[in-house]
């Protein structure tokens, strides 16, 4: 039998969103959890799905302070490994990365969340709309250790679409890579890929997959209150516990973060052109098969 090969580290991302290069000083621990995606996919639901799993269906626990974005740029570095090497608790965090500027452990768990691009952009909008500007916050794009924010966006939400397709990203950061690289890692041991569409429409199946990915056994009769706290309008309510850098960034005490929460919200919204041109996009940037997934996972709904 081969051994098995690990991605290695090809570069520090440049983006004024990240620090790539914390996980040159991060000592991974047997059984890690590294939950990898592009924004808006999903990211918090899986956190608080893998959250409930560990804790055994716990009502307080407070995702947003536990389960840190490691890779951001804020608080300053020595602040997110110190609060890493601090917990005592099987360890889950978050990353934006591609694979590729990421250091890859074979001790932990990568889980990574996919979405169709077209909610996500969507999702973005509203993301960048439900920031909290009072008061005034730094919009900064270089000084280390300070938060960095998007300001709400000056266009509508199509035109917010168009640019971010044809910006790749902008004003965030590049989608098409994150996707791919993760895709073409799916087959390691220690890799599951998980959708967005997937996790709305059989939030239960998809909560034991990632259970059994991660070796955890739940009493079964914790499973009802494991997926009632990860259902949109539980986690809607109790929004303060969820949603990066505390409720304050947020309006509404943190409760505008969570949207729409449903796959295909951009139907109805875009025209057929803007979602034509990006299907197009998706098929040339990531093969046939990565597209068709993308589009709904294994939730049927390709359009």
């Amino acid at each position: 039998m081969s051994e098995t090969r690990y991605p290695t580290k090809q570069r520090e991302y440049p983006s004024k969103f990240f620090d790539s290069a914390v996980w040159n000083d991060f000592a991974f621990r047997e059984g890690d959890i590294v939950i990898a995606s592009y924004a808006k996919a999903g990211t918090t639901l899986t956190q608080q799905i893998v959250a409930q799993l560990l804790f055994d269906g716990a009502e307080e626990t407070d995702v947003s302070k536990i389960s840190p974005w490691l890779d951001a740029v804020y608080p300053d570095r020595p602040t997110r490994l110190a609060l890493v090497e601090s917990q005592r608790h099987r360890r889950f965090l978050k990353t934006h990365l591609p694979v590729d500027a990421l250091v890859f452990s074979a001790k932990a768990k990568y889980i990574y969340v996919a979405r169709d691009g077209r909610d996500i952009a969507l999702s973005l909008y509203d993301h960048q709309s439900a920031i909290s500007q009072q008061p005034p916050l730094s919009t900064d794009g270089g000084t280390p250790g300070r938060l960095r924010v998007v300001a709400p966006p000056p266009l509508s939400a199509v035109d917010h679409f168009n640019g971010w397709l044809d910006g790749n990203g902008h004003p965030f950061w590049p989608f098409w890579e994150s996707v791919r690289s993760w895709w073409n890692v799916r087959s390691l041991p220690n890799v599951l890929i998980v959708h967005f569409a997937d996790l709305i429409c059989d939030m239960p199946r998809e909560i034991r997959r990632i259970a059994e990915f991660l070796d955890i056994s739940v009493d079964a009769s914790r499973w009802p209150d494991i997926v009632r706290h990860c259902g949109f309008d539980y986690m809607k309510a109790h929004a303060a516990r969820y949603v990066p850098q505390g409720a304050g960034l947020w309006k509404d005490g943190g409760r505008a973060f969570f949207s729409k929460g449903r796959h295909g919200r951009w139907q109805g919204v875009l025209p057929a052109e803007a979602s034509e041109r990006y299907k197009r996009r998706a098929v040339d940037e990531l093969g046939g098969e990565c597209a068709l997934w993308l589009a709904a996972g294994n939730a049927g709904d390709t359009q």
